[in-house]
């Protein structure tokens, strides 16, 4: 079962990105690091498989980032 988007936004905001804005259904979020993703899509739609994807790898950089 997929992710809702309000979760994909959730789990990057737990992780330190910031919501920039954007226009429409667009959201552009921004790291401390300079990691940059944009998520689009209504808060309670269904999220497609590429932007789980997209999440996980931004959420592993951060940590990788961490790490160094």
């Amino acid at each position: 079962m997929p992710k809702k988007i309000r979760e994909l936004l959730s789990a990057l905001k737990k992780q330190g990105f910031v919501d920039r804005g954007g226009k429409g259904s667009h959201r552009n979020l921004i790291h401390d690091q300079g990691i940059r993703i944009t998520i689009s899509g209504k808060l309670g739609s269904d999220a497609k498989r590429y932007q789980e994807r997209a999440v996980e790898e931004a959420i592993r950089r951060v940590k990788d980032e961490k790490k160094k």
